[in-house]
């Protein structure tokens, strides 16, 4: 191929570098933005995008490499192109980086055509055997079909169908099958109440404007909100546009896939990393093609390239799972909120508990705000109850209080069901020796090794290290001296299974419910009543709904009020309130009870009383006083390296150049909490700025003024929700 002497145009290419490379395009060629190329880098060849950016013109034509070819799929829309842009510029993220995700599956194989078979018109003179007549007949209640569903129907053999054909009885033709069905927004009418039906019109009128808004959906528990955000998927599918509802665990997919089904006849499309890769390429062809009408997905969904945008849900808007941690650090909800911007479509964020940033947003009249201030259809919300462990501590060496095992004795004795939450997974925290006190510890991270009896292993939670549980201390080589401390979810159900031998226990956690389907049969188990004990980590706290469970125990409220978390108090309202929300959802009124130290905490009283508006306008007026989030801005700067005296170096070089000024503030440095993390060493610094500041800028010019070393690492975390 020869090439255009002096065209040139701009290729993002996946990967960590800061721009589009400038290429070639040969005479027989006319690659547009967006179109997927494939290009020679180095030895190799690539796939790239190509970018709006105008060529660079700085390197000579005479030392440019040529495109290749232009790959047969569809062009990445203008749309996400910018959503690209727009991620890299705010995350300080390199933009390919940010564009892999988005061409992370190309798909560039077809789908294979079928035959669907019709009634010939007219009917020729041909022999009518009861078997062609049994594949008319069908035929005549519904037509064209595929051979496989009309051989079911019919219930005869693929040679009756040969043979009709041949006879000029039945017409062929080929086409390509649908890999999704098409959603029925009439196919039930659901059975809304007066409150949500006045939600669902509010929220209606915004996809039918076609134009940019964000709405909070706010509802207690069990209100019915996912069932009043459907309405305005339903009024999307009748524009003809496309939706994306993103939920922070797609393990909760297995129920909300089934209320899919009911309201709208059909499945629809499913986005997450643990999908076979065949099947995420057909996925991805179909929502570039227009042909998913409705997806519901993780994260990562968000980078899919729907050709016509027309709604964003974020369920669980509060949830920090949608805080994408590794590789590119961003929030899904915030970026669902802009690409809902630069699609022209409405935003809908559904909580119970929004978060604080939400709340603030509302009230400056940035976002739209609905309400469903009761539970549907009658339930009522559970009554709540503090269990002082100062007053009616456990047995020794136990870990459920007398009240609570009494409760759930009562719920059992009438044939409901009980829960147990306790978020932390394996069977003890922390494992130490009798003899001399040495703890089991990561060789690899500033952790404690978690034991793990079912598995006979003591794991590392953050980098994976595991070994076996050892007969003997390896400190001082005493035997049978290393001793669990502290309870864990395995550690409850074994006080569970000698309190109540007879109840049928399941433990829902990350351990047992490894995906999608894992979750809808234990989802199964406990609405079908094979389960009389759900007994769970934070998973069980999001979205489940179970009409026969009435009782919830958590076994440790004080859990996520440890350590400096600047939202520890929030989270921690809200996993319990979420959890809470579990009981009661039916006919049946709900009881919770909380075991706690801290009865007389903000956030215990503010679960008692049910008032989360008071403790959230409490929690708004400390931060805002400190000019913390949302009243002031966050940057983080973490600062890895295999050697703690090259971590010092280089966050001490960081700290010497912080920025100065009005409004600027520089924390730091100093070790991470997880001070070493996967045998790196980690030290952190934390800008603060004024909210109406962009931090952006500071960074930029903070980190061009030192020099990191190439075996230095120094994440960027715009917004941070971790601090760890």
């Amino acid at each position: 191929m020869t090439p255009n002497t002096g065209r040139r145009i701009a290729v993002l290419l996946p990967y960590p570098f800061p721009g589009p490379f400038d290429y070639l395009v040969p005479d027989d060629m006319d690659p547009k933005p967006g179109d997927v190329v494939v290009v020679p880098l180095n030895r190799r060849e690539v796939v790239g995008v190509v970018w709006d950016t105008p060529a660079d013109g700085s390197v000579a034509t005479a030392k440019l490499k040529t495109i290749i070819s232009v790959v047969d799929t569809p062009a990445m829309r203008e749309p996400l192109r910018r959503f690209v842009d727009w991620i890299a510029a705010y995350t300080l993220s390199p933009p390919g980086e940010v564009m892999a995700m988005a061409l992370r599956v190309v798909a560039t194989a077809h789908p294979k055509p079928v035959i669907e078979y019709a009634r010939a018109h007219p009917l020729p003179e041909a022999r009518l055997t009861p078997a062609r007549r049994a594949v008319l007949d069908v035929l005549a209640k519904q037509e064209p079909m595929q051979a496989h569903a009309l051989l079911s129907k019919a219930q005869v053999g693929a040679a009756v169908l040969r043979g009709m054909a041949d006879a000029g009885l039945l017409t062929t033709r080929l086409t390509f099958p649908e890999p999704f069905g098409k959603p029925d927004p009439s196919h039930t009418d659901p059975a809304l109440s007066e409150a949500q039906q006045a939600v669902a019109e509010i929220l209606t009128e915004g996809v039918d404007s076609k134009s940019f808004s964000v709405t909070l959906l706010d509802g207690v528990t069990g209100s019915g909100k996912t069932e009043v955000y459907l309405e305005a998927v339903s009024a999307c599918l009748k524009t003809g546009r496309q939706s994306l509802v993103i939920l922070p665990e797609i393990a909760l997919s297995a129920q909300w896939v089934d209320r899919f089904r009911r309201r709208f006849g059909t499945d629809p499309a499913i986005w997450h990393s643990d999908l076979p890769s065949r099947t995420r390429k057909m996925t991805w062809q179909a929502v570039a093609e227009g042909r998913a009408p409705v997806v519901v997905g993780a994260r990562s969904a968000l980078f899919l390239p729907f050709p016509d945008l027309g709604l964003v849900v974020v369920d669980e808007e509060h949830e920090t799972a949608f805080k994408q941690q590794d590789g590119v650090v961003y929030n899904a909800r915030d970026m669902a909120i802009v690409r809902a911007r630069l699609c022209a479509c409405p935003a809908i964020l559904v909580s119970a508990t929004p978060s604080l940033e939400t709340v603030m947003n509302v009230e400056a009249g940035r976002y739209h705000h609905v309400r469903l201030p009761n539970r549907h259809g009658g339930a009522s919300l559970p009554s709540i109850a503090l269990i002082d462990l100062r007053e009616h501590p456990p047995e020794r060496g136990r870990f459920l209080a007398p009240p609570t095992i009494e409760a759930i004795r009562e719920t059992l004795g009438r044939g409901e069901q009980a829960m147990l939450f306790l978020n932390r997974r394996g069977y003890a925290p922390l494992t130490l020796c009798r003899a001399c006190g040495h703890r089991m510890q990561c060789p690899n991270c500033s952790a404690w090794l978690v034991e793990h009896r079912t598995r006979g292993q003591l794991l590392c939670h953050h980098c994976g290290h595991t070994i076996p549980i050892p007969p003997e201390c390896p400190s001082c080589n005493a035997k049978h001296s290393l001793t669990p401390i502290g309870p864990g979810i395995e550690r409850i159900t074994e006080e569970a299974a000698i309190l109540f031998p007879e109840a049928r226990r399941l433990i829902m956690a990350s351990d047992t419910i490894t995906g999608p389907q894992a979750a809808a049969a234990a989802a199964h188990a406990i609405e079908a009543r094979e389960v009389d004990l759900v007994i769970g980590t934070q998973l069980v706290a999001k979205g489940w709904h179970f009409p026969h469970l009435t009782f919830v125990g958590v076994v440790d409220a004080d859990l996520g009020l440890n350590g400096g978390d600047l939202r520890a108090a929030e989270r921690t309202v809200q996993l319990l309130h979420q959890v809470a929300g579990r009981a009661g959802r039916a006919e049946a009124s709900g009881r919770v009870m909380l075991q706690t130290f801290i009865p007389d905490h903000p956030v215990m009283q503010a679960l008692l009383h049910g008032d989360l508006d008071t403790f959230m306008a409490r929690e708004a007026e400390a931060r805002r006083e400190g000019d913390w989030p949302p009243f002031g801005r966050l940057a983080a700067l973490i600062v890895s390296a295999d050697t703690a005296l090259l971590a010092d170096a280089v966050a001490r070089d960081l700290g010497v150049a912080a920025p100065r000024g009005d409004g600027i503030v520089v924390l730091g440095p100093a070790p991470a909490p997880l001070a070493l993390l996967r045998g790196r060493h980690r030290r952190r610094l934390l800008l603060k700025v004024r909210r109406d500041m962009a931090v952006q800028p500071i960074l930029r010019q903070w980190l061009s003024n030192v020099r990191i070393p190439n075996s230095v690492r120094v994440d960027v975390d715009v917004d941070p929700i971790s601090f760890l």
